[in-house]
């Protein structure tokens, strides 16, 4: 199994990101944060990943990872839409295989994503498609690859014209279950959300009764 892997995670400060994301009596900007979190926790509590490296601006999320070891916080800054941020995350560590992971996967399983990443491990670059099939999760790079991504509406085949292999992970792995609307929190909900977005769904829905 080969280990070492650094991920980064790019987050969109929650005041922009998850525009289309609106569930009853939750606050937007919670909602998007903890999604954030327990996907960073998935990752961080992967056995294959050595590092994880968090690219954003918001400061709350960094006071909600206090309770998670070993995570590298890198300022997005003057950065130019999120593959340069990805980039800027990356930068020192060549020579080792690197993944970006979005960080809208709150029903992540570690499990689920160290399948992905070994199956990753077999080819220079690597891309999960979405649940839908027309975006990106997950892009990998080998340690002798270049970094490149091309994230955004319809990603996948934009990498894949990159040279990344698409890899066979099944529909329901949690690593392709990305979140931009209420729809897709359901979906993501019936495979199992992370502890963050489940206590803040559970109070949202305590409070309306």
């Amino acid at each position: 199994m080969t280990r070492g892997w650094t991920i980064v995670v790019p987050v969109k400060d929650p005041a922009r990101g998850k525009s289309r994301l609106t569930v009853t009596g939750v606050e937007r900007t919670a909602l998007a944060r903890a999604i954030a979190l327990d996907t960073i926790a998935a990752a961080a509590a992967c056995e294959v990943v050595e590092r994880v490296v968090v690219v954003g601006d918001d400061g709350g999320l960094v006071l909600g990872a206090l309770d998670l070891p070993g995570l590298r916080f890198v300022p997005e800054g003057d950065a130019r839409g999120l593959d340069e941020a990805i980039a800027r995350g990356f930068a020192g560590f060549d020579g080792m295989p690197r993944a970006a992971l979005l960080g809208d996967l709150p029903a992540l399983r570690p499990g689920d994503l160290a399948t992905a990443l070994e199956a990753a491990a077999s080819v220079d670059r690597a891309v999960v498609a979405d649940a839908e099939g027309t975006g990106s999760t997950l892009v990998t790079a080998g340690p002798d690859a270049e970094w490149t991504s091309a994230f955004g509406d319809g990603s996948f085949a934009r990498h894949v014209a990159l040279g990344c292999v698409p890899l066979d992970v099944p529909d329901a792995s949690t690593v392709r279950r990305d979140v931009d609307t209420a729809q897709q929190l359901d979906e993501a909900r019936a495979l199992g959300l992370g502890p963050r977005t489940t206590a803040l769904l559970a109070a949202a829905e305590a409070t309306l009764g």
